[in-house]
């Protein structure tokens, strides 16, 4: 992301701290299910933006009354959109080194509150860089000494990202895992395509064609070497912001590269070394940031057909243009997956004010991805320090984590809307759910989205951006119940069929 163009000079609001240690206070638990109520038909969790209720457990339970509400959602599972992959946060160099300051009953017990499905929020999908990443603790790819023979993990993966990684898939054993690179080893760029002079620099640059095979030997290796750790890929992306000059670590890979080298390199490097991991195109903005002829740039990778084949869909973020973009893909190519894979929150759009960020990055990052055909939804960091970093210079100084750790303890926990959406989806809405129509109620404020899990749970996920509180009737044909959402508030329900 090229912070720089979004930066405006606000200062964050007050925020609530939450300890992660022993000492947490009862009416804030860490964990969800943890307090409140336990015994009822249905499962709620609720989250008002006034932390009034933080991720506070809830119940329901089935009416035996009949149902004669005008605000009734009736779930239609007969209507089937896309199955779901999971929900999750960036697992960075900067989240690593975070999380490992931490003592290791304290990380244990943030990590299980994350990513455990029976004792937390259950995330199921994480993101790291091959390579470096603009908050790594240095720049590096795993191939700096020219010559691919001499591709090595280096210390931050072997030191950071895979023990922090390991921790997690003790907790959540079947967590996807998305790999993407923000540049190449240097000796592999070159300035353009026309001149092809070598170009030793981690920010910018092009991948010179005579190193596709070496450069798809690497992607190969760097799964190998992980999977060596017992850790599975579930799926790559060729290049971080592919249409991104700016980041401190980044390449310029327009969508006829892309398609070369996932259609001549990449593609054909995995089938040989019999590797199932996903290939998402792109992995940038819905605006494809104005350039005129990167519009559509995966429909236009597409349209070679063996690109194609080994392409399971596109990745995308937000820093330009509309979700509405995903839906205009996905209607011209439904046979091609969509996931989201990256958004931020910072000093630029307050990011630490919950009152406005819990509402806004509900309605349009984890509801609005997922009602435009998202397979997957992924913030950035999973964890900062209260200083926003560790950050690289000329990456993002001004970014929040999905949770803040105060630096002063490696203990104190802030935890800002990206923790809260992502946790409000993937609390509920399991690895495998399908999502489903539904008829009935609607009204300006209220947006919604429903599911079935492949446990024969339904599941169901409302934000209620209004200014009262609303009494909203479920009716899945065979149950109904109704529960308050409170004013300014997300509530997650879960039930069995």
């Amino acid at each position: 992301m090229n912070i720089k163009s979004l930066l405006k000079s606000l200062l964050s609001l007050p925020v609530v701290l939450v300890a992660c240690g022993s000492d947490t206070p009862a009416d804030q638990p860490i964990d969800p299910g943890t307090g409140g109520e336990t015994k009822g038909d249905v499962a709620i969790y609720v989250t008002t933006n006034n932390r009034s209720q933080d991720f506070a457990k809830k119940t329901a339970d089935f009416s035996e009354k009949s149902n004669m509400s005008p605000t009734t959602v009736t779930l239609d599972p007969t209507v089937r959109y896309q199955s779901m992959d999971g929900f999750g946060a960036a697992i960075t160099g900067s989240t690593c080194y975070n999380l490992l300051k931490m003592t290791a009953e304290n990380r244990a017990k943030f990590l299980k509150g994350t990513f455990s499905n029976e004792e937390g929020m259950g995330y199921s999908y994480v993101r790291i860089s091959i390579g470096c990443s603009d908050f790594s603790l240095s720049e590096y790819s795993c191939c700096d000494t020219p010559g691919i023979a001499n591709f090595a993990l280096q210390n931050e993966e072997t030191q950071y990202v895979i023990p922090v990684l390991k921790e997690i898939l003790a907790i959540n054993p079947s967590l996807k895992i998305l790999g993407s690179p923000w540049t190449p080893p240097r000796w592999m760029k070159v300035n353009n395509l026309t001149d092809l002079a070598p170009y030793n620099s981690w920010t910018s640059g092009q991948l010179n064609p005579i190193y596709y095979q070496d450069y798809a030997t690497y992607f190969v290796k760097w799964v190998q070497a992980f999977q060596a750790q017992g850790i599975s890929i579930y799926a790559v992306t060729p290049q971080n912001e592919p249409l991104n000059r700016g980041n401190s670590a980044s390449l310029f890979m327009g969508w006829k590269e892309e398609q070369a080298f996932v259609r001549d390199a990449l593609g054909p490097k995995f089938k040989l070394a019999a590797l199932s991991t996903k290939i998402y195109a792109f992995d940038h903005n819905y605006n494809y940031d104005n350039v005129a002829d990167q519009n559509d740039y995966p429909l236009k990778m597409y349209d070679d057909e063996t690109a194609a084949a080994f392409l399971a869909g596109a990745a995308y973020h937000n820093y330009g243009g509309d979700r509405a973009e995903l839906n205009d893909v996905y209607g011209k190519r439904p046979d091609k997956e969509l996931i989201f894979t990256e958004t931020s929150i910072g000093m630029w759009n307050d990011g630490r004010n919950l009152s406005t960020r819990l509402m806004d990055d509900m309605e349009d990052v984890a509801l609005g991805t997922v009602n435009n055909w998202c397979k997957a939804v992924m913030v950035w960091n999973l964890m900062l320090d209260t200083d926003r970093g560790p950050n690289r210079e000329g990456g993002c100084t001004t970014c929040y984590g999905a949770v803040d750790i105060s630096k002063s303890d490696y203990k104190t926990i802030t935890r800002n809307s990206h923790y809260y959406i992502i946790g409000h989806l993937s609390s509920v809405v399991k690895p495998g759910a399908v999502r489903i129509g539904t008829k009935g109620y609607s009204a300006s404020g209220i947006t919604y989205s429903a599911f079935e899990n492949t446990d024969g749970t339904y599941a169901f996920v409302l934000l209620n951006n209004t200014t009262q509180a609303k009494t909203i009737t479920l009716n899945d044909g065979n149950h109904h119940f109704a529960y308050e959402v409170p004013a300014k508030a997300v509530a997650s329900y879960r039930w069995k069929k």
